[in-house]
């Protein structure tokens, strides 16, 4: 990956990770996805992040997902893109624990909408469109595309995944797979207002949080079980003592994250 393709930028608490290949419409490179993965997991450990935004370079597209001539020729890649990728991979699943706000400053389709989909929420460009075209190609949507039946309905989602047709923003917004469309030259600040909110709120309330809705959505059965755990943890926690004591006292809480 070349030093540009992947600008990394934290503004005050928040993480800004920038796709830059707008020659290839932000298409990832293996290098790439690692370097997400990475960013990502170096920022659920640092206590001075609280949200991650997700972006990419120019008003044409966020990301058109995989490049397929660098996937085509080149192999796995070492141990420590394997780590960076193994961790892009958990965003799918909702299992990276800080959370992402996805500013989309244009069109995502095929890995890009699979990318969309990762983020927790996320404000678009009122120009961007949305897709999973694989099967225009005689693929499928393999990277996490196929979820979109637990997004919306079924019969829209099989709509959009058997004819690889694309739906424009405001569709999105009203099918509820984003949260707010803005016009393209106020994606970035708009996203960072929402991350901003987002990250004043308690580290371990949030992670329990996120956790606990993904789970809800892909795999409800776990749900219960893993709730008793994250009680044990939150309301033993020294943040929970702190928000407590902030709302009485009518100051900001001084979060831990313990």
């Amino acid at each position: 990956m070349s030093d540009d393709d992947l600008v990394i930028d934290q503004r005050g608490n928040i993480l800004v990770l920038r796709m830059n290949r707008p020659e290839s419409r932000n298409s990832l490179t293996r290098a790439m996805i690692a370097g997400i993965g990475q960013a990502i997991l170096d920022a659920e450990s640092d206590p001075g992040i609280g949200a991650v935004v997700l972006t990419g370079t120019g008003d044409k597209a966020f990301s058109s997902g995989m490049d397929l001539r660098e996937f085509a020729g080149t192999g796995s890649g070492d141990d420590a893109t394997m780590e960076g990728t193994r961790s892009f991979m958990r965003l799918g699943q909702g299992q990276s624990t800080i959370p992402i706000v996805g500013a989309v400053n244009g069109t995502a389709v095929a890995g890009g909408f699979e990318l969309v989909l990762a983020c927790d929420v996320a404000v678009v460009s009122s120009e961007a469109r949305f897709g999973i075209p694989e099967v225009k190609r005689g693929l499928f949507a393999g990277g996490g595309g196929t979820v979109l039946g637990t997004r919306i309905p079924l019969a829209i989602a099989l709509e959009m995944g058997l004819t690889g047709d694309v739906i424009d923003a405001h569709r999105a917004y009203e099918l509820g797979l984003v949260n707010r469309v803005v016009p393209p030259e106020e994606v970035l600040d708009g996203a960072l207002e929402l991350a901003g909110r987002i990250a004043a709120n308690g580290p371990l309330g949030l992670a329990a949080t996120k956790e606990l809705l993904w789970r809800s959505a892909l795999d409800p059965t776990t749900v219960p079980g893993r709730q008793l755990e994250w009680q044990q943890i939150v309301l033993n926690s020294e943040d929970a003592r702190e928000g407590s004591l902030a709302f009485v006292e009518k100051r900001p809480p001084v979060w831990k994250g313990r």
